[in-house]
């Protein structure tokens, strides 16, 4: 949008489509996106993308991106927010608070384009970013807990969506752990949605929203960031299948890209007393739920807090001991703790570790 709206200030003629680089190493990426609006005034031009998020569950899916570029007195190109896109309130996102939240990779995407049409240096021109409607998304985000206000925030570290925001998550995750960092948090809470996270706001109901994190597969990535930015203690609330695959020590726990250990399972059965017939059946399980529905079955209500150990073990040992992890499994219906590592509900009883 911000090249189309600058092409047109320049040309002075209206544009239909737009092409743009972008970022990445090795072969040069362009791509042709349409122009849904764009018009002309005396001293500016603006333009309307709109986005298109695809299979991607993105609440700014058919967003109009917008960009009006004008002329101003001085060299250089200064980039602003318009109405929709949030304001930087807090440290910790890598970006100057009072300013707009737009991240590294897109404002230097914003000005390269701009840059392939016209030189701020001889010339100078203001780039304004909105997005009708922004703050209304925004408030399906957790832009509000980062200290993003006043509408969403423009992120990407492409300029292509790929499949359920793997890389999109992963940049939240990493932005949630350093505003944590910035702020001088030290304990964090970590779920895999929004279920398990409202089961560990119950648990821990003296924590502030900004110390919970949704951090869905990307455990790994956030258990790294928490260390990198001296946080100390890690609760992790999830349910049975996410804290299986952290047990057999997988970090990356999407369905497609890990599966469930049975045999680890049945160890922790066997562990936990279970008889013959029990471990048989958790052997042939389905899935970790129905393993757990097993041991519910069974009384093994010991097996649930095995699993837990081991996943806060393995989480503690990819922190390379330099986290304090703590464990709670929480029943799927109920979603009351259903098993925890050792020690882990005595320090939720005092609701704030």
């Amino acid at each position: 949008a911000a090249k189309a709206a600058a092409r047109a200030l320049v040309s002075g003629e209206s544009q239909a489509s737009v092409d743009v680089k972008l970022p990445g190493k090795g072969l040069e990426r362009r791509v042709e996106f349409d122009v849904e609006r764009c018009d002309l005034g005396d001293s500016w031009a603006e333009a309307v993308v709109i986005k298109d998020a695809g299979d991607d569950p993105d609440v700014t899916d058919g967003a109009h991106l917008t960009a009006r570029v004008s002329w101003r007195e001085h060299q250089g190109l200064e980039l602003d927010r318009g109405d929709g896109v949030g304001l930087v309130t807090r440290p910790g996102l890598g970006l100057p608070v009072g300013g707009p939240a737009i991240n590294a990779v897109p404002r230097r995407m914003i000005s390269y384009s701009v840059e392939e049409v016209l030189d701020p240096d001889e010339i100078g021109v203001s780039v304004v970013i909105s997005v009708p409607d922004g703050e209304k998304m925004a408030e399906k985000t957790t832009n509000a807990r980062l200290g993003i206000v006043g509408g969403i925030s423009i992120l990407g570290t492409t300029g292509i969506v790929r499949p359920f925001s793997t890389a999109a998550w992963a940049a939240s995750v990493v932005q949630a752990v350093n505003v944590m960092g910035a702020q001088g948090h030290k304990t964090f809470v970590l779920s895999t949605g929004g279920l398990t996270e409202k089961a560990a706001m119950r648990l821990l109901p003296n924590l502030e929203e900004v110390n919970f994190i949704e951090v869905g597969d990307f455990t790994g990535q956030a258990i790294k960031k928490a260390v990198e930015n001296g946080l100390e203690r890690c609760f992790f609330v999830g349910m049975a299948g996410k804290i299986s695959k952290l047990a057999a020590g997988v970090m990356m726990t999407h369905w497609t890209r890990s599966k469930v250990d049975n045999d680890l399972l049945a160890e922790i059965t066997i562990e936990a007393g279970g008889s013959t017939a029990v471990v048989e059946e958790v052997k042939g399980a389905n899935t970790a739920r129905h393993a757990y529905e097993l041991w519910r079955s069974a009384r093994l209500d010991r097996a649930a807090d095995l699993l837990c150990k081991r996943a806060a073990e393995n989480l503690a040992e990819y922190a390379e001991r330099k986290l304090e992890v703590h464990v709670v499994l929480v029943d799927f219906d109920t979603l009351e703790p259903a098993g925890a590592s050792p020690g882990a509900l005595a320090l939720t009883a005092k609701g704030s570790a």
